[in-house]
């Protein structure tokens, strides 16, 4: 596991710390800066920490957990590779999403996709962008029926959706923003424009804190996110679409026009959207509002009443919880913009709800692969024995049986390309 104390791979450990996955598995920790330190505290010793950096430490595991970043992968992935390794990927970094040897997994909505993946052998398995995750999981309804023919996205993304350091930055812009108006603050008969002069003076001050993003967010927005593709659109506007539809397992020639405006907001966590969405047919709104609220255990849908969307639908509300809250739902006739329109607002928990993905929905797929496994299978998945430090032997199963080993068989096949899924997650994921 690598990555682990960012705020993606800190709020996995926390999950995986409250679901005892660590009751079931032999985690090796990984650091790019600590190596021989102490590990994280996970009820047992786990040993010193490894480098994250030595390949033959990191090709020695079945599988790799990777919160580290996309520098981390991009300059790591390709040495494991080329270093013969054939282990398992799972990474939440951008770097292999739309690699034609990687599936994002997203299985509220793609199940299908990878399941078709592991039949066929693949090795990475990616979590998706934020907002493109919790967008689909919240329309799996829609999406599962084929009713939307085209949709826009205009989000509201928090700090967090940059990292733990930008999130830092946040805070002390905010604390920035209140020391130089604290004085007039405390006298009620200041003016509020001089209240906001002293705040507008700091935010433009060079020393304001701005090295992670580069500019002030606190008392501002951002209206741009991630790379300039050169085009007037940005990349986390680009993988609306893009990411949206290979999760979907969508090509060129069936794609949803899925069009996005991406802005960064003062919120420490959990990112908004607004989406607008053209259905292929007039569906009425009570059987839109049943669809999705029915499709899958994530989804909350809020009634669109003043109280209940000011207490359900914001980040503040939704923080730390593992549900996708949606609400506003407007249909054409009520906007007066005509039939087939569908207009919605999204408040996600994105860090703990992107877990979903390549992270906490790993017991599902190891399960999944493991109920499948119907040919010749290891020896080593059919028992779950620690052979970990042994010499493999050859396989007793004849390659053509269709028996598995029975329980207890410590022998192990010497094919590592035997090893599937479920043997390599087994070593991440509580089974």
């Amino acid at each position: 596991m690598v990555g682990w104390r960012g705020m993606v791979g800190s709020v996995l450990l926390q999950r995986m710390l409250e679901e005892r996955d660590f009751d079931h598995i032999e985690p090796t920790f990984f650091s790019t800066s600590s190596a021989g330190g102490k590990g994280p505290a996970i009820g047992r010793d786990t040993g010193p920490l490894e480098d994250a950096g030595d390949v033959t430490a990191l090709a020695a595991q079945d599988a790799i957990v990777t919160c580290q970043g996309s520098d981390w992968t991009t300059a790591m992935y390709p040495k494991l590779r080329e270093a013969g390794w054939n282990g398992y990927f799972i990474d939440a970094a951008k770097t292999l999403r739309m690699k034609d040897d990687a599936v994002i997994i997203l299985d509220p909505v793609n199940r299908d996709v990878i399941d078709a993946a592991l039949a066929k052998g693949v090795r990475n398995y990616i979590g998706g962008n934020c907002t493109v995750s919790l967008m689909l999981i919240a329309l799996s309804g829609l999406f599962r029926r084929d009713l939307i023919e085209w949709m826009t996205c205009m989000t509201y993304q928090a700090a967090s959706g940059a990292g733990a350091q930008n999130m830092r930055e946040l805070l002390a812009q905010m604390g920035e923003a209140h020391r130089v108006a604290k004085d007039l603050l405390a006298d009620p008969a200041s003016a509020i424009l001089d209240i906001d002069r002293e705040v507008a003076g700091i935010l433009r001050d060079e020393r304001f804190p701005t090295q992670n993003f580069g500019v002030p967010l606190a008392g501002s927005l951002i209206p741009w996110i991630d790379k300039d593709m050169g085009t007037g659109m940005s990349l986390e506007e680009w993988k609306g679409g893009a990411e949206s539809n290979k999760i979907l397992g969508r090509t060129d020639a069936n794609a949803i026009p899925v069009d996005s405006l991406c802005v960064r907001i003062g919120a420490m966590r959990c990112h908004s959207q607004a989406l607008t969405i053209k259905l292929k047919r007039d569906v009425p709104l009570p059987e839109i509002e049943a669809m999705i609220a029915g499709d899958n255990e994530w989804v909350k849908l809020v009634p669109n009443r003043r109280d209940e969307s000011m207490r359900e639908l914001t980040p503040a509300a939704v923080t730390g919880r593992l549900t996708v809250p949606i609400g506003r739902l407007a249909c054409g006739r009520c906007m007066r913009a005509g039939n087939n329109l569908l207009q919605l607002h999204s408040q996600p928990q994105q860090v703990r709800g992107r877990t979903g993905a390549p992270r906490a929905r790993l017991p599902t797929i190891a399960r999944s692969v493991r109920n499948a496994a119907a040919g010749p299978i290891c020896a080593r998945l059919a028992c779950g024995a620690a052979v970990r430090g042994r010499a493999p032997v050859s396989c007793a199963l004849d390659t053509n049986a269709t028996a598995r080993v029975p329980p207890g068989d410590t022998r192990c096949c010497s094919r590592r390309e035997t090893r599937t899924l479920a043997v390599a997650l087994r070593r991440i994921t509580a089974a």
